[in-house]
């Protein structure tokens, strides 16, 4: 089989998935989905949700993924405010959020073959869809919710008269961001319910020769995968190569890499040594990409000007604008610190699913503001410091938690790290710092100090450093700071 698609234990053919795919669009159809209508789906990483990416772009409606994670309450927020029509699931998830599904939705269990909630005989009842061209939608991603509740991001479609033409430019970017040129071997084992994610299984079913989708990341089921497929572009986010190379080398050497050209990450910053060890080992095919929902892909940055400026998350790509905004919204001096805010050519604009508004309160000038902090050097490449949110406040004084625990990151036999601020009653916040050990050592918070000094200023050098046993990170990599900081700041009046 030449072209194949693989996920977790399933394999079909290109040609047997997008004859699925056209089926689910005419069983959609069937339902009143619409163009411009909304499918929810709430799976892990599956054949089924490919075919529904598929499909969805067939029939021009959005798919809003749904993270399995999230309460029932969260999940009928998400449904009502995306308007779905349709919720495609399991039958374990619909058990837990059953109560909470708004009656208006039609549900669809992928594990439930003979009741009337099946949707493998939903789908094979219904014959191929042959609608007219439409512009696809591609997924409605919901911000993080930072700020107040998570808020869907709508992109409008492409005019009929131009949808060939930015089609073209769109694929291009993705293919230099992402490696996803066509007849690629590509992998991915993050979860399809993130944005980035998302993006990269779209463009992997239209390009990708093969494509593999694992369930969940295990190190050692990702490199035998990578070899027996011959896997030439692969997504990750930082927290699987740390994954990754707690592996001995003995482990390392077991497996057979040599066919991997494009290894790319995106979600949160990459810890400097952690990109560097990498390199070391998968050679200079490393790339990071700095992105968001709102934005899309902005910047990129390869192996080699990664080593050469530490740190860095790159510089634009084509079509893409960084710009660093002071307090007074004057454009900041290379080197100094300010507000991100981006703009991305290649891509559509987009609205907040049911509140355009919300959109003036992230974009000045005509660019969309991340809640980023950094800065660009001289030569335009961009620096995150860290999210406006997390900045810390300490006598007066700001400081950015992401460039202390850049350098904790290199201190030996530290496995993760956090920085945030907590109560202080003469500072207002001081810094403390959770290290979680590599198996279990010990550490010499003074050594550790001592270490510090010569690399960061005095008042940027945590008083409180604390082992943490196991620091929480979501599927997507990013460390849970809010969950960790709450309990520092429960009983407090102010939460700054």
């Amino acid at each position: 089989m030449n072209d194949y698609i693989v996920a977790g234990k399933d394999q079909l053919s290109k040609a047997a998935l997008a004859e699925n795919a056209l089926k689910t669009a005419s069983a959609l159809a069937s339902t009143g989905v619409r163009e411009g209508d909304t499918v929810a789906v709430m799976l892990r990483n599956c054949m089924p949700y490919l075919e529904i990416i598929l499909a969805a772009r067939k029939l021009g409606c959005y798919y809003c993924p749904i993270n399995w994670h999230f309460t029932p309450d969260e999940v009928a927020y998400l449904l009502e405010d995306s308007g779905a029509r349709v919720l495609i699931t399991d039958s374990v998830f619909f058990e837990r959020v059953r109560e909470k599904i708004p009656a208006k939705v039609r549900v669809f269990l992928i594990d439930a073959d003979q009741s009337e909630l099946g949707y493998v005989p939903w789908r094979d009842s219904h014959g191929v869809f042959n609608g007219p061209e439409v512009a696809p939608r591609g997924h409605m991603a919901y911000t993080s919710g930072t700020t107040g509740k998570p808020k869907g991001v709508v992109r409008y479609p492409f005019p009929a008269d131009e949808l060939q033409a930015r089609k073209a430019t769109s694929e291009a970017l993705v293919a230099q961001a992402y490696g996803l040129r066509p007849g690629v071997r590509a992998l991915l084992s993050a979860p399809i319910y993130h944005s980035a994610p998302s993006l990269y299984t779209q463009m992997a079913l239209l390009k990708a020769s093969t494509f593999v989708v694992t369930e969940r990341f295990d190190p050692h089921e990702i490199l035998q995968l990578i070899q027996q497929h011959r896997i030439e572009t692969l997504y990750m986010v930082p927290i699987m190569y740390v994954r990754l190379l707690r592996l001995s080398v003995a482990e390392r050497n077991t497996y057979d890499v040599s066919s991997l050209k494009f290894v790319v990450s995106t979600g949160s910053p990459c810890p400097i040594e952690v990109k560097r060890a990498m390199i070391e080992w998968f050679g200079p095919i490393i790339y990071e990409t700095y992105a968001s929902s709102e934005a899309g892909l902005v910047t990129l940055i390869d192996s080699s000007e990664a080593l050469e400026r530490p740190g860095s998350v790159g510089r634009p790509l084509p079509g893409g604008t960084v710009r660093i905004l002071d307090e007074t919204g004057a454009t900041a001096e290379p080197g100094t610190v300010g507000r991100i805010f981006v703009r991305q050519q290649a891509y559509a604009d987009f609205t907040y699913r049911g509140n355009p508004g919300a959109r003036a309160e992230i974009e000045q000038q005509g660019l969309i503001g991340l809640g980023d902090l950094g800065f660009v050097d001289e030569q335009g490449y961009l620096y995150v410091c860290d999210r406006e949110s997390d900045m810390v406040i300490s006598g007066g004084v700001n400081i950015y938690p992401a460039e202390i625990e850049q350098h904790i990151f290199q201190y030996p036999g530290v496995a993760d790290c956090v920085v945030f601020g907590i109560p202080d009653q003469e500072y207002g916040e001081q810094l403390l710092a959770l290290i979680q050990t590599a198996d279990e050592r010990p550490l010499d918070q003074d050594a550790l100090r001592q270490w510090l000094k010569p690399r960061l200023a005095g008042y940027k050098i945590p008083r409180d450093i604390r082992v943490h046993p196991n620091l929480p990170r979501d599927d997507s990599g990013k460390i849970m700071k809010r969950k960790l900081r709450s309990e520092y700041w429960a009983e407090q009046k102010t939460k700054v």
